[in-house]
């Protein structure tokens, strides 16, 4: 399913970011962009808001709307190295690359597929500010925002990420890539979030790689069907002996070598950021 309008001059954005190494760049042409004090608002409204009834109440039925859809878009989704997964394991970040709003669900597949009943999903304050039925989903479906703002992070992010990992022993995604390049296939850089809060809380990372692949039906004009392959590469501990600085050095550089040496395995090619058109799963670029 192809999200959103404009497609060629979105793709015409990633190409120049990832041409120039900036990796974290927003692509999308229509994203809000948030004044600090737009984005202090949100989280605010979330912390006050999270646990009152009306909240309750559409997180629950969001959470089943979007399981359904789950099931739906990953009829044909396989999962590889699932036995990598202790089936003891606790509270957990999973990281993965960031290249459809609609991704997510095949992490929700897989968490499903472990029988794990919850999974919170890391997102921008500003897709908290989108409208329609995405803005309901952003809002409501098992998210938790995240800003810049150090005060929030230290305190009401930190104190959430503390409740659902290692009280509740939830699993939550994060993605490092920060921003979503739409059906871009390379896995990019990360930024050090995941792997700090990793540390901080000394918690596991499922790193995980979703390997996107062309069908032969057309899905619009411009793009082909495609489906998903999801590929859990391992889970990284962080060291005990080790400070939370090195920890989140090392966490993240492992991760990214994962992510990188699975993407030249599936697609059999070096990874690098010269731009091609095959980058773009599914587009059928006119020649």
């Amino acid at each position: 399913m192809i999200m959103g309008k404009n497609r060629p001059a979105v793709i015409q954005n990633i190409k120049l970011s990832a041409e120039n190494g900036q990796f974290h760049n927003k692509v999308e042409l229509n994203d809000p962009v948030l004044t600090a004090e737009e984005s202090r608002k949100i989280t605010e409204s979330f912390m006050e808001n999270r646990n009152s009834w009306t909240y309750k109440i559409k997180k629950k039925c969001c959470v089943a709307l979007v399981k359904t859809a789950t099931r739906v878009i990953n009829k044909n989704t396989e999962i590889v190295g699932l036995e990598k997964i202790p089936k003891d394991l606790g509270g957990v970040l999973i990281t993965s690359n960031h290249f459809s709003p609609l991704e997510n669900t095949v992490i929700r597949h897989l968490t499903n597929t472990l029988h794990r009943k919850d999974l919170g999903i890391i997102s921008q304050t500003s897709n908290f500010a989108m409208n329609g039925i995405i803005g309901f989903l952003m809002n409501f479906a098992d998210t938790i925002p995240i800003s810049t703002d150090p005060r929030y992070l230290a305190r009401d992010f930190l104190s959430l990420l503390k409740e659902r990992l290692i009280e509740k022993k939830h699993a939550i995604l994060l993605y490092p890539e920060q921003e979503m390049w739409f059906n871009y296939r390379k896995p990019r850089p990360p930024k050090n979030g995941a792997y700090f809060f990793a540390a901080k809380l000394k918690v596991p990372i499922i790193s995980c790689f979703v390997e996107i692949v062309d069908l032969d039906e057309d899905d619009t004009e411009e793009f082909k069907k495609v489906k998903y392959v999801l590929h859990v590469l391992d889970v990284l501990y962080p060291d005990p002996e080790k400070t939370v600085r090195e920890n989140t050095e090392e966490l993240g550089n492992a991760d990214y070598a994962l992510k990188k040496s699975c993407y030249e395995t599936v697609y059999g090619k070096e990874l690098t950021y010269d731009f091609d058109s095959t980058d773009i799963a599914g587009w059928k670029e006119k020649r």
